[in-house]
């Protein structure tokens, strides 16, 4: 999952690098497993006296770290899973709506999510003390740096890096993938580029539908984004905002963390 998942491995040069290959495709990684192997991560770092940094991916996720969320470790709930096996995605959202306010869209990208995050909110409602754990041990020294870029730059660039993934072969990724006896269900689980070169692998879009429908999915997940570090922002989150095409972007970055 080294295209599709946006790895650029060959960016880092020898810049240690963490939190990638923790687990075999397929696997349904989660909230808690992030949390998990972040701290585990940063413990190391700072073992070593090194200065950790968190870079990119979900707004919730980085939050989360910094807050110092702790989440319980759900099981899975086979009687509720079957009874919930063939309804529509449209129906799921509509059961998790009901169990709670919907700010992660994520959550209703696919049924096997819906699902999972109706199993989540379940245990919630069974288990209230876990639903509102106070926060043990927030960061407070975690310093946030954003990327400030135009909106019509960052869709350019959003466009043009989804051609230049195609190009280098994402859809042959999928594939082999496929063929590796990972079920389909399990990519579409991923939402974004794996869900859509999935229905398109396996012939329930065109690849026409499959580029025009993911580019939008992709501008819409950035958007979203931006919206999150807003809230941030309004959540007491001081964020240092610094122009992608600023020359000491790393000097003023250093500065802000002194």
């Amino acid at each position: 999952m080294d295209l599709g998942t946006g790895k650029d491995l060959g960016e880092y040069g020898e810049i240690p690098v963490h939190m990638i290959d923790v687990c075999p495709a397929g696997s349904k990684y989660n909230l808690f497993g992030y949390l998990r192997d972040a701290r585990a991560a940063i413990d190391g770092i700072r073992s070593r006296g090194r200065r950790p940094v968190v870079c990119g991916g979900t707004g919730l996720y980085v939050e989360s770290l910094i807050n110092g969320l702790e989440l319980p470790q759900v099981p899975e709930n086979t009687a509720l899973r079957q009874s919930l096996r063939g309804k529509t995605l449209e129906e799921l959202t509509g059961i998790l709506a009901g169990m709670k306010t919907l700010h992660n869209v994520t959550d209703v990208d696919s049924p096997a999510r819906a699902i999972r995050a109706i199993e989540i909110q379940t245990y919630y409602l069974e288990h209230p003390e876990a639903a509102t754990r106070t926060v043990p041990h927030p960061d407070v020294n975690a310093r946030i740096i954003g990327v400030a870029i135009g909106r019509d730059e960052r869709r350019a660039r959003i466009s043009r890096r989804l051609r230049d993934r195609l190009d280098e072969g994402m859809v042959g990724e999928v594939e082999r993938l496929l063929a590796s006896g990972i079920a389909p269900d399990d990519l579409i689980y991923y939402g974004l580029e794996y869900k859509y070169l999935t229905l398109y692998v396996t012939g329930r879009i065109s690849r026409q539908a499959m580029e025009s429908e993911l580019e939008t999915a992709i501008h819409q997940f950035a958007k979203r984004q931006m919206t999150w570090f807003r809230g941030m922002e309004r959540r007491g989150h001081r964020i240092f905002w610094i122009d992608h095409d600023d020359d000491n972007f790393v000097e003023k970055a250093l500065e802000y963390c002194q």
